[in-house]
């Protein structure tokens, strides 16, 4: 079975660039949000295998997100997405319980990369 994943992002064509990476490499995308608050909503509906995080977004932010849904999965696995530039939040997102992250404009070599080894 495939495994599901949820996007978020606050930009639309980021959510379609990664739907379209993760789709042509198998995976199945089961859900999309634009920002971290719709993200745990989507998240405690869906349960899906794995999801990507931007990490800058109105409403809430992909680290408050990630901390949410980590308290209500301790064994979710996420993927934080960053701009260049953004180590510190890197780091925190890290700390907060990210499996790994992928910096934008994204690779799809790299996204896949990143999903294959979080999901072991």
């Amino acid at each position: 079975m495939a495994n599901k994943i949820l996007i978020v992002d606050d930009a639309a064509f980021m959510r379609m660039m990664i739907k379209e990476i993760l789709s042509k490499n198998g995976y199945e995308v089961v859900g999309e949000a634009q920002d971290g608050s719709v993200a745990v909503e989507k998240y405690k509906e869906l349960k899906p295998d794995l999801v990507t995080m931007d990490i800058t977004m109105p409403e809430m932010d992909g680290i408050a997100a990630l901390k949410e849904i980590k308290k209500f999965d301790a064994n979710a696995k996420v993927i934080m997405c960053s701009a260049m530039g953004q180590q510190a939040m890197v780091i925190d997102a890290i700390q907060a319980g990210a499996k790994d992250f992928i910096v934008k404009p994204f690779q799809a070599d790299r996204v896949i990369e990143a999903i294959k080894k979080t999901l072991g």
